[in-house]
């Protein structure tokens, strides 16, 4: 591990604490191409068929830190590569300084890669400048999302679920974010809508019920070309901080206190 002065979440609460608002938005085209497309699964699938974990969690903590865009319509944040590396925690498992960087460049490389950010230096310290592109990947300008996206609390840092979490169990809790609660997810379908395996989608959802993230409720519902006439079904719901209803109450505070939101 690397010795540094400062814990590294210490590092993540800075970077949210500048982003001034109590959620970070994500287009649902991160998480699936809308209807009517020719293939649904989006950039999120190519993370999870990578195996990409670190890289995922670094995105959405990226895409918390730009809060606003500056006078070009630019939306960035600007820190030192040391900085990247320790908010990553790419610090934690690296035996030096260098090699935590060079574990935060690659990172940034792969993200680069994938059409969701623009990488340079800037200023005389030399920070790494990381720049939104659109959401889905396609490497086009940054949007803020004003329909067809997910709000992702700052409570999934400030409570440390980024910690342990698994990569199907993320990738399960976005989809379950961008879906209407409460959602049904049959995992059969999982390959054709996101992208990645049934089982993987069902590793995830158990994951999300054992660390409170979700709730799953079995109803009983017609199926009338079966041999009973009824079906069992899961329902799943998300639970609070992270719930619509929470959040929506959250925004209007912080909207009354005069932050965005």
């Amino acid at each position: 591990m690397v010795e540094e002065q400062i814990d590294w979440r210490k590092t993540v609460e800075a970077i949210l604490e500048n982003a001034n608002r109590p959620f970070v938005p994500i287009s649902k085209s991160f998480i699936q191409q809308p209807r009517g497309s020719k293939e649904r699964s989006s950039v999120l699938s190519q993370f999870v068929t990578n195996g990409d974990l670190r890289g995922l969690k670094a995105y959405l903590l990226i895409a918390a830190s730009a809060s606003s865009p500056d006078t070009d319509n630019e939306w960035y944040t600007s820190l030192p590569l040391q900085t990247w590396a320790r908010a990553f925690g790419c610090s934690e498992t690296a035996g030096s300084i260098a090699t935590a960087k060079a574990a935060a460049t690659r990172i940034l490389l792969r993200l680069q890669q994938r059409g969701l950010i623009e990488k340079s230096r800037c200023g005389k310290e030399r920070k790494i400048k990381i720049k939104l592109l659109a959401q889905d990947g396609s490497g086009e300008e940054y949007q803020r999302p004003a329909s067809r996206y997910i709000r992702l609390s700052h409570d999934f840092w400030k409570s440390r679920f980024d910690e342990d979490i698994s990569l199907p169990a993320l990738a399960m809790f976005l989809v379950v974010l961008g879906e209407r609660t409460p959602c049904e997810l049959p995992t059969e379908h999982m390959p054709e809508w996101y992208g990645w395996s049934a089982d993987t989608a069902e590793r995830g959802l158990r994951e999300l019920q054992r660390i409170g993230l979700i709730r799953k409720e079995q109803h009983l519902k017609d199926a009338p070309l079966s041999p009973t006439g009824i079906t069992t079904v899961n329902e799943y719901y998300v639970c609070p901080p992270f719930d619509k209803q929470t959040l929506d109450s959250r925004r209007h505070t912080h909207e009354t206190k005069g932050g965005e939101a």
